[in-house]
């Protein structure tokens, strides 16, 4: 795995301490949920998975630097552990069993090494570098992600998280483009969209307003399953401020749709 499989198993153990936390809190009578200033709720449950992952890292990691979405930046290393405690807020709010701790390594502006651990959905996803990617229960119990071999839009099924944000950006016109252009569309939302496009059960997701921490341990993920994850420019980046992931032969009129005017 290039160097960074004893990182991808400390990782899984990251995981196993947000999964403890955040399960437990899921559907509890006395979630205490706030809004942030961008209006975006957060939980006790967010900050409670957050707070125990910086310790662990603090202490085993100690060199590395650490961005979370609930407490910032902490550390200016090249290697950064990158932390979205609950991607799915609302889903976990609402009880909606779709959602998942994001826990991703980079090394510099590379994607290295990630992990998605949905507890209540019994699922993971993970990948380091040039060691494949995979998901299951853990790392004994996994079967090997591929993307599809769908080679045509009209074939593909598309997934996205809502219509607000392309609405808002001015690329609602693109999105109706494909949308009615592909097989089927779904909006499974959030990690949940990316992960299908790895196992190859989606062919396309994309979402125009997203941060790092919502991408940064996906992006191994798809690209070691053999699919493409660029943001709506063409970038190959988790870090450009939207997604798009596909199994990689339809990604250029992806992005040729999206881009309609």
């Amino acid at each position: 795995m290039a160097g960074y499989d004893d990182d991808l198993r400390f990782a899984h153990v990251l995981a196993d301490s947000a999964d403890d936390i955040a399960a437990r809190r899921f559907r509890a009578q006395d979630l205490r949920v706030e809004s942030k200033a961008d209006l975006t709720p957060v939980t006790d449950a967010d900050h409670a998975a957050e707070e125990a992952l910086r310790n662990v890292l603090r202490r085993s990691r100690p060199r590395d630097a650490v961005l979370g979405e609930e407490f910032g930046r902490i550390g200016s290393g090249p290697r950064c552990w990158v932390i979205d405690p609950i991607d799915g807020t609302k889903n976990f709010v609402r009880g909606v069993p779709v959602w998942a701790t994001l826990i991703g390594l980079m090394d510099g502006d590379e994607s290295v090494a990630g992990v998605v651990s949905a507890p209540v959905l019994g699922r993971r996803w993970w990948a380091a570098r040039g060691g494949g990617a995979w998901t299951g229960r853990s790392l004994t119990k996994a079967v090997r992600c591929r993307v599809s071999d769908v080679a045509n839009v009209a074939d593909a099924s598309f997934s996205y998280s809502s219509l607000t944000g392309w609405e808002e950006q001015g690329r609602l016109t693109g999105f109706l483009d494909l949308a009615r252009s592909v097989w089927r569309t779904r909006a499974f939302g959030d990690f949940w969209s990316h992960v299908l496009v790895a196992e190859g059960a989606v062919d396309i997701s994309a979402e125009p307003e997203v941060k790092l921490w919502d991408l940064a341990a996906l992006q191994v993920i798809v690209e070691e399953a053999g699919g493409t994850f660029t943001d709506l420019s063409g970038r190959a980046t988790p870090d450009g401020g939207s997604v798009v992931c596909t199994n990689g032969r339809l990604h250029e009129e992806v992005l040729k749709r999206l881009a309609a005017s």
